[in-house]
């Protein structure tokens, strides 16, 4: 790399990092490590961090509009009140060999949830809807794995991965359906496989590549215009966060990898990377 881009927020070595979510009541990032059944925060005011864990594997882990946090797991939708406790199930529909996996909260406080096999079956796996009230709706099925879910920032467009298909997709929303479902941006052989992303204010799509140890920055007619260049193999998801939401967070895997990068399972940073959109709380 010509110029280094990134910092080193949180040095861990997270066997699947993933999910980054910018709290702005707490002014903490949330992510989980997946496979260790733990959910992370970390506080870039004072540096602090804490870990929780859970039961079983979580996907992701949003916060709720009352404190405490919404989480994916292997066997549904769980909730924790604030400080971690207590646990209750919203949702649970256990199937074996499958486990939830990323997640995002909509425009209206509805849990956007994906889930996939283990063995990444294609077809094993879709994205939900899952209300406030744990009433669930399929939005997307089959799908592989199901990662990435933005919005545009009118919340008219769902951007979404289904990180086999090498494509980012975009989809129009309509209430609490989706239609018209095409492709956004392609991604190359060779240059990884799309996961995690999030939209700025400018409506541009921040997208993760898994084995492409990089994260893209593609506008809103799908023109690749940036390329951050990471020296780990597995970027997994990146999320705006910080004063004024300009700080660029990623999270990084080092499952699968015979030979890690020492930042490998880290949390890395592109400080004053562009500016966020506001993130909206679970409304369960």
């Amino acid at each position: 790399m010509s110029r280094r881009e990134y910092d080193v927020a949180v040095r861990a070595e997270a066997s699947l990092g993933e999910g980054p979510t910018w709290d702005a009541a707490t002014g903490r990032l949330i992510w989980v490590d997946i496979l260790a059944s733990r959910v992370h925060t970390y506080a870039p005011g004072d540096g602090r961090r804490t870990v929780m864990t859970t039961g079983q594997h979580v996907g992701a882990a949003k916060p709720r509009a009352g404190g405490g946090l919404v989480v994916n797991l292997r066997d549904g939708i769980g909730l924790y009140g604030p400080g971690g406790a207590p646990f209750s199930w919203l949702v649970r529909d256990p199937v074996p060999g499958r486990r939830g996996n990323d997640a995002a909260v909509a425009p209206d406080g509805a849990l956007w949830a994906g889930t996939m096999r283990y063995d990444e079956t294609p077809g094993g796996g879709s994205l939900t809807r899952v209300a406030p009230d744990g009433t669930v709706r399929e939005l997307l099925a089959p799908v592989a794995v199901s990662n990435g879910t933005g919005w545009s920032p009118d919340g008219r467009l769902v951007y979404y991965t289904d990180s086999p298909t090498r494509r980012v997709d975009v989809l129009d929303q309509d209430g609490q359906h989706v239609l018209n479902r095409r492709p956004f941006a392609r991604i190359e052989e060779g240059a990884g496989f799309p996961d995690g992303l999030t939209v700025d204010a400018e409506g541009c799509v921040w997208v993760a590549l898994w084995d492409g140890a990089a994260v893209r920055r593609y506008t809103p007619d799908g023109r690749l215009d940036r390329t951050v260049e990471l020296p780990v193999r597995r970027p997994t998801a990146c999320a705006f966060g910080g004063p004024g939401l300009r700080d660029l967070y990623i999270t990084t895997a080092r499952t699968g990898l015979d030979r890690p990068h020492p930042l490998s399972g880290s949390v890395l940073v592109v400080p004053d990377a562009g500016r966020g959109l506001p993130g909206v709380a679970f409304a369960g």
